[in-house]
């Protein structure tokens, strides 16, 4: 195969599955890229919304990450308070 049909042979493979894609109804990848743009700048209130769900859930992270490191000084003073009575 030379070197012309090899790129006469992409050109074709890449135009059926555009057509291919094209009746299946599925979006070229710029438009998904669009579409992911677009919806950035959705509604405020649903941003605000995710942004205080976020914030929330970083404070129950920062809980159990507290909760996880207290519980080994916690059980640590329990066994020496056991111990000195």
């Amino acid at each position: 195969m030379n070197p012309f049909e090899f790129v006469l042979a992409i050109i074709v493979i890449t135009g059926v599955f555009q057509i291919i894609r094209a009746r299946m109804g599925l979006p070229a990848f710029r438009s998904r890229h669009r579409k992911l743009e677009n919806d950035q700048s959705g509604d405020p209130l649903e941003t605000e919304r995710l942004r205080d769900e976020v914030r929330g859930l970083k404070e129950r992270v920062q809980v159990l990450e507290r909760i996880a490191i207290e519980k080994n000084d916690t059980l640590s003073r329990e066994i020496e308070s056991l111990r000195d009575r």
